[in-house]
């Protein structure tokens, strides 16, 4: 049974640590190979600026995929990620890494996800996003489903919440009014 408005806000006071999946999550799940080797991602400003946001108030994100990609690296060093752990088949030995660098409990970290392969990680933090275009399986598991689709500001979504119940959002705004 997925959680109200309020229940979710009271679960997102708790997170220390946003961690993301990249295919499908911070993309659309495409992946655009060229002759020449080279791999091309899209990703969404919105989502990247929602993860600055996050990362300026003192929230940790870390991304855990499953692929290696140089662009995904690239990517999380325009954005502030330090904990950037790639072709992680089993996602959840980087999880208790980053978990015991940062002394965090399962409750204080949020994770989102789009396939099976982040079943493990979901069903282990205290609050779990699907995206909206995840299967059905990933959305039955979610304490959450996005209203966007992977790569189209799920991951926004996802930030904006939390810095909304914790109190952070409007001091945030103001800060842009401001300038």
């Amino acid at each position: 049974m997925k959680k109200t408005k309020k229940q979710l806000e009271k679960l997102a006071k708790n997170i220390k640590l946003l961690i993301l999946d990249v295919d499908g999550v911070l993309t659309d799940g495409n992946i655009i190979l060229d002759n020449e080797g080279n791999e091309f991602k899209a990703f969404h400003v919105r989502d990247g600026h929602g993860i600055k946001m996050l990362i300026r108030a003192g929230i940790q994100v870390a991304i855990i995929s499953g692929r290696q990609s140089k662009v995904v690296e690239r990517r999380a060093q325009e954005l502030g990620i330090t904990e950037v752990y790639q072709k992680c088949y089993d996602k959840t030995d980087a999880y208790e890494r980053i978990k015991k660098k940062f002394s965090l409990k399962d409750v204080e970290v949020a994770y989102v996800g789009d396939d099976i392969v982040d079943l493990p990680l979901m069903r282990r933090v205290g609050l779990s996003f699907a995206v909206a275009d995840s299967s059905d399986e990933v959305k039955s598991h979610a304490t959450a489903v996005t209203k966007n689709r992977g790569g189209r500001c799920a991951a926004r979504e996802v930030t904006d919440l939390i810095l909304k119940a914790k109190g952070l959002w409007d001091g945030i705004i103001n800060e842009y009014l401001e300038i």
